[in-house]
Order: C-alpha cells, then structure tokens, then sequence
C-alpha cells in the first residue's frame, strides 16, 4: 500500500500533566492515536490508560471523555455512537481505549458482542502484556516465560491470539501497530475513523516498570518488537490483509535480551520463543496479501 508523508493534526487530544510513568508507552500511543484522529468522544476504563488520562475530578484529555466499567469499554462506546446517531451526529467518532486485561480477559464477551453487532467504534487495545498497575500480575497477553509477580518462574502458557479472535468477527477493519513507527500508526488511526462498523486497533506498549527496562528503551523496544517479527504490522480491510512494514528479520534474543522479565531465560528457552515467533510469522503469512 502506498506510504505518503502524513500530517498530524494539530490538535493535541492528550493534555501535559498527565499521571504516566516515565518513559510510558500506552501515554505516548494514546497521544498519537489522539492527534490522528482530532475531532471524537473517548471511552477508558480503569487500568493504566484512565490513570494516565482519566482520573476524577479530572482529565488529561483534550475531549470529551467517559470513564466505563473495567469490563464494559466496547458496549459503552457503542451506546454513546448510537446515542449520537439519534441525534443526527454521525461525524464524531467513539474511541474506546483498554488494556489488554480489559481486552483479552475482562472485557473479551462484551467486546465479541459489539463486534457481532458491528457497532460503530473504533476500539484501541493498548497492550503492555500484564495488569501493570495493580502490580504487574500475568494476564493472557503476557508472553511465555515472561516474568510478572503471579509468574515469578516465567508464564507458563501461551499468549492469546487477539488479533485472530477479532479476525472471526468479520469486522470491516483490524490493525496492529508501533509507537516504534508513528506515521504508520497514525495513518491506520486516519483509515478506521474514515470506516463504518467495528475498527480494532491494537498497538504493543512497552512497560519500563512491568518489563524492567529503562524508561529510556521504550521506543528502541517498540523498533525491537517489530523487526524480530514479535510484533508484525499490518491491517485487515473488510477481509484482505497487507503489510504495512517489512520486518529487518533480527532474532527474537536481539528482543528478549534488554528485558528484565526475561533474565531468567536459559538458551533453549530463548529457542523455544523464537520458534514460536517463526510459526506465528508462517500463519499470518497465509492471509497476508502483497502488500500493495
């Protein structure tokens, strides 16, 4: 698909003064998705986003703002679009943000429903792999072998495939995306508010806390995420899927090794990740197009 340079908005939809880690990546994603999408009503639910943005009495959004139960963030969004819709106002989208505690675990039936429904939202999964700010408890996001406090040895397991869940949805528009490649990020944030129905986007965040890392890695490890191949990005458009950035191919170690929740990792196991990582690659190749 073609790649032309792109112009944010020069709304800023996340204010300063916001109640972020350093070096967050869900605080910058928020603002990025934010400045792409300039005029909408945003939902959040408890989790880090409504720390970061949402915390009564107030708010570090530049919009109007509606802070839903942990599990509810799909129906609330979809009640205010329809409220909206009776009103004659079909130019303001409704963006909902969550976490993946709230997307993976929690909140997975009610978003499945809106997504049967084809409710007109577009729904933001701001994953940082755990329940990060209740004390970085394993959610099924959580990578294998990662450390988090309930998996001290490492998750046993596997990580959820949301992507492909949502893929059964049937939904107009899925994207992943990388604070690592903003503009790509921004222009699929651009290309879901230009769409009716369900649009899902999900974006990595990297947690310095949660990952034990310098606040100073964040973006480095977002790059990481994407040209090891743990993170491909791409969009799915009513049912035809591109890539949206050729990965460089690095190994996943390249990845594994700048993270304090996988110090732990012995050869084999840093083996094992890898050929996981190579088997996910294979299947999402087989409903990739060209991308052209």
């Amino acid at each position: 698909m073609e790649n032309k340079p792109l112009k944010a908005e020069e709304h800023e939809g996340l204010r300063p003064g916001h109640y972020a880690c350093p070096g967050c990546g869900m605080a910058i994603a928020m603002r990025l998705v934010l400045k792409a999408i300039g005029k909408a009503i945003v939902v959040s639910i408890p989790g880090c986003n409504a720390v970061i943005g949402n915390v009564y009495p107030y708010s570090a959004f530049n919009l109007p703002a509606f802070h839903s139960a942990f599990e509810i963030a799909a129906p609330t969004a979809a009640g205010i679009a329809r409220g909206l819709k009776l009103r004659g106002i079909e130019d303001i989208p409704v963006l909902a943000f969550a976490g993946d505690g709230g997307t993976f675990d929690i909140g997975l039936q009610s978003l499945s429903g809106a997504a049967d429904r084809n409710e007109d939202i577009i729904y933001v999964c701001l994953d940082n792999e755990a329940y990060m700010n209740t004390g970085i408890q394993s959610s099924s996001a959580t990578p294998p072998l990662a450390w988090t406090v309930t998996t001290p040895e490492g998750r046993k397991g596997h990580k959820k495939d949301i992507m492909k869940i949502m893929m059964s949805h049937k939904i107009p528009y899925l994207a992943t995306a990388s604070i690592g490649f903003p503009e790509d990020l921004m222009r699929k944030v651009k290309r879901a508010k230009a769409i009716k129905g369900t649009r899902f986007i999900y974006v990595l965040t990297p947690c310095p806390t949660g990952w034990r890392v310098p606040e100073s890695l964040t973006v480095k490890l977002s790059l990481l995420a994407v040209h090891s191949m743990v993170l491909p990005l791409y969009e799915i458009v009513e049912g035809k899927g591109f890539l949206t950035v050729k990965p460089k191919g690095i190994p996943v170690r390249e990845y594994l090794r700048l993270q304090g929740r996988y110090a732990h990792l012995t050869e084999d196991q840093i083996q094992q990740i890898q050929r996981e990582v190579n088997e996910n690659w294979q299947s999402l190749m087989k409903i990739m197009g060209d991308g052209s």
